[in-house]
């Protein structure tokens, strides 16, 4: 993965068919997607139960980009290697989710998988400010993890203090929860490049018709490029 600000559209497959995930990547990659992006909760961390590693390697074969894997689950550490060993490219842990997050990113490190770090809406900017030496990108919660299609929360000053932290290290800043047309401006003005993107990427398209696939993504594009 080569280095850019470039901005990117990450959908979540939180809001794709779950019966059809692999044509559903498919097709949201066909029609315009830069990464995918897969949340990953657990019922302890987040109040919500998803996916694990073993769909994440059913899923990889299907992923021609980029497998953003974003683990809202606490402990991280026992589960590293098994969500590496499932073709991650990205994984992110929250900084919230244990004592030892130098540790935890190490270890993503050494397993061969890009580290990212994750900040709940409550948490300041400058809880990563030590360890953004150890990762490729910082995530932003826009929400309360959880569950999608929620309302956007206003994130941008603390983006704005990230990319201050940041300087001219290589790290990407990811934006995700209630990110569309609306709100991709603000954030991206902010310093985000990442952009995830749930019901406001799948909203209104299906396997056999893509086309508003592309058009949502192409509109989160344009609002948060104009």
């Amino acid at each position: 993965m080569t280095f850019d600000r470039s901005i990117k559209i990450a959908p979540s497959i939180l809001s794709a068919d779950f019966a059809d995930f692999g044509r559903e990547i498919q097709a949201v990659e066909a029609q315009g997607a830069d990464w995918i992006h897969v949340d990953v909760m657990d019922g302890h961390f987040v109040p919500n139960i998803t996916f694990g590693p073993q769909l994440c390697r059913a899923i990889r074969p299907h992923i021609k980009t980029l497998m953003d894997v974003h683990l809202m689950i606490a402990p991280v550490d026992p589960y590293i290697e098994a969500f590496a060993d499932a073709g991650a490219d990205i994984l992110t842990a929250h900084v919230e989710a244990g004592p030892h997050i130098h540790r935890t990113l190490q270890a993503i490190r050494a397993a061969g998988v890009r580290p990212g770090v994750a900040l709940n809406p409550g948490t300041p900017a400058d809880a990563v400010a030590n360890v953004l030496d150890l990762v490729d990108l910082v995530c932003v919660m826009t929400v309360n993890p959880g569950f999608g299609g929620q309302s956007f929360l206003d994130m941008t000053a603390k983006i704005a203090r990230l990319r201050e932290l940041i300087g001219d290290r290589p790290v990407h800043i990811e934006v995700d929860g209630g990110v569309d047309p609306r709100t991709a401006p603000a954030v991206v003005a902010a310093g985000a490049d990442v952009l995830v993107a749930g019901s406001a990427a799948f909203r209104g398209g299906s396997v056999a018709d893509p086309a508003p696939y592309g058009a949502n993504i192409a509109a989160i594009r344009a609002a948060a490029q104009a």
